[in-house]
């Protein structure tokens, strides 16, 4: 019994000492990724165009509206004219500039990567004829919110509002989160772990038939139901509360195909003295591999 519990002790304590050493953290008191909001552009004409997203509050993280104060501008890179034209615009739902903007004629997207508006409009501004196009209020609807907008057809009319500032024209944007591209890396990932542990069990010698069967049984069915879990948090969270997530679940799911193993290797392997040990091995050797693959894909995509 005591022998048990020193193994788990030290199982734990290895994990610990794994997570802290592996991953990128500094000491720094804003640490970590941040949601963000990317408002990508298609179809642009040749027209200077800035933009901006307005927000329902007054401010979001370091972002805030001019209270009329020097202190307290904020023009980043805008030019001091378009940063005035858009504090003067006033919007007709009560959203508010929090003094960040976006040369999207050139950039092609607003990109706001650190504490974005929860509920927001796009605003796009062209100064040449001092005309305002806005959308209408949409939300972040994930941790990284991708939203594309379709500029063909969106005319710059002649009929205005709010004292001569906006056209009554309104631009349309739709939820662009990559879908596919996530569910593809998704089954990448865990084919490719899948066939590394079937191979660290070929060189235990768990060649028999019912053996690679119970071994890619337990596998499939892991290792599906560890990434599933993964990717919703990564989805809804972001990646920090997906690596203290991956953590606690990587530990969980180590224990249960060790059991399993155990219990199921038993039944079918000769050497039945053996199989406990060697499945603990095994499991223990395949969740390494399996670690590095997961956290190497994370580290690339979400800590670049």
């Amino acid at each position: 019994m005591k022998k048990r519990m020193h193994v788990r002790l030290f199982m734990l304590l290895f994990y610990l000492i794994f997570t802290v050493t592996a991953l990128p953290i500094t000491a720094k008191a804003d640490t970590g990724p941040k949601p963000s909001v990317r408002i990508q552009f298609k179809n642009m004409d040749d027209d200077l165009c800035y933009g901006t997203l307005l927000s329902k509050e007054t401010r979001t993280g370091p972002a805030r509206v001019w209270d009329g104060t020097a202190r307290n501008e904020q023009l980043y890179d805008l030019d001091r004219n378009i940063w005035k034209a858009f504090v003067d615009y006033k919007d007709p739902d009560g959203y508010y500039f929090l003094q960040r903007g976006w040369t999207v004629s050139e950039t092609g997207e607003i990109a706001w990567t650190y504490y974005p508006p929860e509920d927001f409009k796009i605003l796009l501004y062209y100064p040449e004829t001092g005309t305002f196009v806005s959308s209408g209020s949409y939300g972040r609807y994930a941790f990284d919110t991708y939203y594309t907008v379709d500029m063909e057809g969106v005319r710059i009319g002649s009929v205005e509002y709010n004292e001569g500032l906006s056209t009554n024209e309104r631009i349309n944007a739709y939820r662009s989160y990559n879908y596919r591209k996530e569910l593809l890396s998704l089954a990448v990932r865990i084919l490719l772990t899948i066939a590394i542990e079937m191979v660290v069990g070929l060189l235990f010698g768990f060649r028999q038939k019912k053996q690679l069967q119970i071994l890619a049984l337990v596998n499939i069915t892991t290792q599906l139901l560890l990434n599933l879990l993964l990717n919703i948090i990564h989805y809804n969270a972001g990646p920090l509360a997906f690596i203290t997530s991956y953590v606690f679940f990587e530990i969980i799911v180590f224990a249960l195909e060790a059991g399993l193993y155990c219990r199921l290797l038993k039944r079918v392997s000769p050497k039945r003295k053996t199989v406990t040990s060697f499945s603990i091995r095994l499991s223990r050797i395949q969740h390494h591999s399996g670690s590095d693959i997961i956290l190497r894909q994370y580290y690339r995509e979400s800590f670049k």
